[in-house]
């Protein structure tokens, strides 16, 4: 799609997402239907054949500017290939009135200096269902790296930002609730091909959907 015409696009759904946001904000007069704190701390430490290798505090004032109710952000070490990869979960008990949204890693990545240099939505096959994620190659000062992010809700799991949106008013309507997770992994290619790395974080990614399926709130 050339870049002019994804931009009149994105243009023309900017009124339709404004007025939903308001349509949000007034539905929070309603009562919403909190769902329980989501207890992250309870992740396994053992992922696949993923072992968690350290804990990977988040500073305060990065927490507060990321707004999310709780984060995990551990690393994973598999022995068999010598992969690290990062787990990171953002999650928020409540969307109402926008004030608490995920942040985009499309945002977040560049800010942070890292470069995109391949990205796509590829469909990922768990064992409990097939789900749509981004894939990212990435570059920062002579590294690489693949990362692997979605949005998950109590009833899907989105890889587009926009779509992420759009679902937030049907589904606070509905089930009177807007709780979501932004879930991302990020392995390290440490001088391996992108394709091996992209399996890894596949792989990584795949055995660890199940669990955050029980964790997160449903």
């Amino acid at each position: 799609m050339h870049a002019r015409t994804l931009s009149r696009r994105v243009i023309l759904l900017v009124p339709v997402f404004l007025g939903a946001q308001t349509a949000l904000e007034r539905w929070g007069a309603r009562e919403e239907r909190l769902p329980p704190m989501a207890e992250l701390s309870q992740f396994p430490a053992l992922v696949g054949n993923w072992q968690k290798a350290a804990e990977d505090p988040v500073d305060p004032e990065t927490r507060s500017a990321l707004g999310a109710d709780r984060i995990l952000s551990w690393t994973y070490f598999q022995s068999k290939t010598g992969f690290y990869g990062n787990l990171f979960v953002g999650w928020f008990q409540s969307q109402r009135g926008g004030s608490s949204q995920p942040h985009s890693p499309q945002v977040c990545m560049p800010g942070s200096g890292w470069t995109t240099l391949a990205s796509r939505i590829i469909p990922l096959n768990t064992m409990a269902e097939t789900i749509p994620v981004n894939r990212y190659v990435v570059s920062k000062n002579g590294a690489r790296a693949v990362t692997i992010y979605w949005y998950q809700t109590p009833r899907r799991v989105i890889a587009n930002e926009w779509a992420a949106k759009f679902w937030v008013l049907p589904d606070a309507f509905r089930d009177r609730r807007t709780d979501t997770a932004l879930v991302r992994f990020f392995v390290w290619n440490l001088g391996r091909s992108d394709e091996e790395t992209a399996a890894a974080a596949m792989d990584f990614s795949r055995n660890a959907y199940n669990s955050l399926r029980e964790i997160l709130p449903r």
